[in-house]
């Protein structure tokens, strides 16, 4: 799904020889640097940076990462991308097993106030309150949100600001794929995104990494409008997996949208069990 060898390349392509203190002239036709300059700025043979992108080296020492990370220019979630891919073949990262403790499942119920879901590392949602349904308009678990970005048509609108969610979904897919190289259902995910969308493709081939630990996430729900909400990441590490809240800020436009969005749903509460109390139920008529 990943490679060391893919991943050194794309990441040469974007340095700016300028940058790097290399002059250049209007006949240089290469995008990025040189393999041999590469090299030579990280103090490498050229023989064995070659072999590095050929993918025919294996375990470079914690040095060669470290000047091939500071030459390329990778910031904080690249260096630490760029070691994981390098270590593939030493350690294989178990994993996840997807399933949500009842414990974490009642911290899930405490937070009434915003949408809040448990989401895997495929960006399978596990787990999600009643106003997270009522948000994404589909009861969860089942829904997978890079599908729901890339394949389905009709929920684009859904999203304010696609083309960023867009960069957001294939960084993190690219990060889950060097933790969990031997993963058959992300990689399964991974081609049925790319047979799917022409943007993905073009998105996976760049090979771009992120981590959203926080940040502006916008929706344009389809019966209260546009909502401007903070997204709030916590890592469960034990878990495999992370919360996400998703809050308005007090006494903005958002914070009304929510409230007339809990009031919409409220009547339809009733007629039906919560999700969580759903995922109990299956949780505890499974034998040990």
């Amino acid at each position: 799904m990943d490679d060391l060898a893919g991943f050194l390349r794309t990441r040469r392509a974007r340095v700016d020889p300028v940058d790097a203190g290399i002059p250049t002239d209007r006949y240089r036709r290469v995008e990025g640097l040189r393999r041999e300059e590469v090299a030579h700025l990280s103090g490498v043979s050229v023989d064995y940076y070659v072999r590095l992108e050929q993918g025919r080296a294996t375990q470079p020492s914690e040095q060669v990462l470290d000047a091939l990370a500071r030459v390329l220019g990778l910031d904080e979630t690249e260096r630490g991308h760029l070691y994981r891919l390098a270590r593939q073949r030493r350690r294989r990262a178990r994993t996840p097993g997807g399933r949500v403790r009842p414990e974490v499942l009642r911290v899930l119920d405490l937070v009434v106030g915003a949408p809040a879901l448990i989401m895997d590392h495929r960006l399978d949602v596990l787990a999600g309150n009643r106003l997270a349904g009522l948000l994404f308009g589909r009861a969860m678990p089942g829904l997978n949100t890079a599908r729901h970005i890339f394949l389905d048509e009709s929920e684009r609108g859904l999203y304010a600001d696609w083309d960023n969610c867009t960069l957001d979904v294939v960084g993190h897919l690219r990060l889950a794929a060097g933790r969990y190289p031997e993963d058959p259902g992300l990689a399964s995910l991974i081609g049925e995104l790319s047979m799917g969308s022409e943007r993905f493709r073009r998105l996976w081939a760049r090979a771009d990494v992120r981590a959203r630990t926080h940040g502006r996430k916008a929706y344009r729900h389809p019966l209260v409008g546009l909502l401007e909400l903070h997204q709030e990441n916590f890592a469960l590490p034990d878990e495999g997996m992370e919360l996400l809240v998703l809050s308005a800020v007090p006494g903005s436009a958002a914070e009304d949208g929510i409230r007339l969005l809990a009031s919409l749903g409220a009547n339809s509460a009733d007629a039906h069990p919560t999700m969580n109390a759903r995922i109990r139920e299956s949780t505890d008529n499974r034998t040990p």
